[in-house]
C-alpha cells in the first residue's frame, strides 16, 4: 500500500514499456468499451488505502487528520478524474471516509488490511444512491431485508496468532425475501474487499459484507463475482469464464483496493464476449 502511494503518476507513460500491462488506463478503458457496446453501465469503487485516512498512524510527527498535511492519495484522486474525464462512472469515497474519521468512526479494520463493517456501510449508501438514478433500478422488484447492529469479533491477517481479538461494530443484514443473486441485474466486481464480512471463513464473518449492505440499501441483491487477490484482470477474467455475455446485467460495480493500481497482478485487456445481442 505505501509503495503505491508512493508511486506517483502511474498511468499514461509514453516513456513506460507497453507489455508489461503496468497502465490500468488501458484496460479500464477497453473494458468500459466492451460494457458500453452492451448497454451495461460501469461504476468503478476504489477502496481507499488505510494509510491516506489515517497518514498519521505512520509517524508521530504528522499531527491527526483533519490537520494531517500530506495528502497521500492525491496521485489516486488525479487518476479518477482521468477515468472520469473519459466517460466512466467513478466513487471516489476519501472525502467520505475523512469525514467519518472525523466523526469518530474507524472506516479500516485495525488489525485487518481491509476495511471496516462501517466502512463498507457508507460505501454502500454512497453507491446505493448512484444506483438509485437509474430508471432500470426504480422498477426493479424490492424484496425483504432485515438488520440488526451487532458486534463482531476478528484476528485480523495484519495482528499476531496469539494478540487480542479486535472487536468491530457492524450492521447485520439478512434477506427475509426469495431472490436469486445470479439473476440481479448488478454484477459485483473485484477483490476481496467484496468478500470480507460476507464470506465468512478467512473473511471473518458472514451478514456484513458490501454485497449484504448494498441488498439491504438498494431492495435486491447483488451478483458477486469477486476473487481472492487481485481485483483486477483476475476477476475480470472470472466474469469472461461465464461466457454468458452478461445477460440480463445493467450495471457492473467494480470494486478493488486503490493499491490494485500499481501493486496488484497486472492490468491485461480481458474480452468478455460481450454482445448486445446478448443482453
Amino acid at each position: 500500500e505505501l509503495q503505491h502511494l508512493a508511486s506517483g503518476r502511474y498511468w499514461g507513460d509514453p516513456a513506460a514499456p507497453g507489455s508489461d500491462n503496468s497502465d490500468p488506463l488501458p484496460a479500464i478503458l477497453d473494458f468500459k468499451a466492451q460494457l458500453d457496446k452492451a448497454g451495461v453501465e460501469l461504476l468503478v469503487v476504489p477502496v481507499p488505502a488505510k494509510a491516506a485516512i489515517y497518514p498519521d498512524k505512520l509517524t508521530a510527527s504528522l499531527p491527526a487528520s483533519p490537520s494531517t498535511p500530506a495528502n497521500l492519495a492525491e496521485q489516486d484522486a488525479a487518476f479518477i478524474e482521468v477515468l472520469k474525464n473519459n466517460g466512466v462512472g467513478m466513487l471516489d469515497l476519501t472525502e467520505d471516509f475523512l469525514k467519518a474519521r472525523g466523526e469518530g468512526l474507524d472506516t479500516h479494520c485495525r488489525t485487518d488490511t481491509h476495511w471496516s463493517p462501517e466502512g463498507i456501510r457508507i460505501a454502500s449508501e454512497k453507491i446505493a444512491a448512484l444506483v438509485s438514478q437509474y430508471p432500470w433500478a426504480r422498477e426493479q422488484t424490492r424484496i425483504p431485508y432485515s438488520s440488526e447492529s451487532t458486534e463482531i469479533q476478528i484476528r485480523g491477517d495484519l495482528a499476531p496468532a496469539d494478540g487480542a481479538l479486535e472487536k468491530l461494530p457492524a450492521r447485520r443484514v439478512t434477506q427475509t425475501g426469495t431472490a436469486d443473486s445470479r439473476t440481479s441485474p448488478v454484477v459485483l466486481l473485484g477483490d476481496s474487499h467484496n468478500l470480507v464480512f460476507h464470506s465468512g471463513g478467512d473473511m471473518h464473518t458472514t451478514g456484513s459484507g458490501l454485497p449484504d449492505q448494498l441488498g439491504l440499501t438498494m431492495g435486491f441483491p447483488v451478483d458477486v463475482v469477486a476473487v481472492m487477490g487481485s481485483g483486477s484482470t483476475a476477476a475480470r477474467r472470472s466474469l469472461a469464464r461465464r461466457k454468458d455475455n452478461l445477460a440480463g446485467k445493467k450495471l457492473v460495480i467494480w470494486c478493488f483496493s486503490a493499491r490494485e493500481f500499481t501493486q496488484g497482478q497486472g492490468w491485461a485487456k480481458v474480452q468478455v464476449e460481450i454482445g448486445r445481442a446478448h443482453v
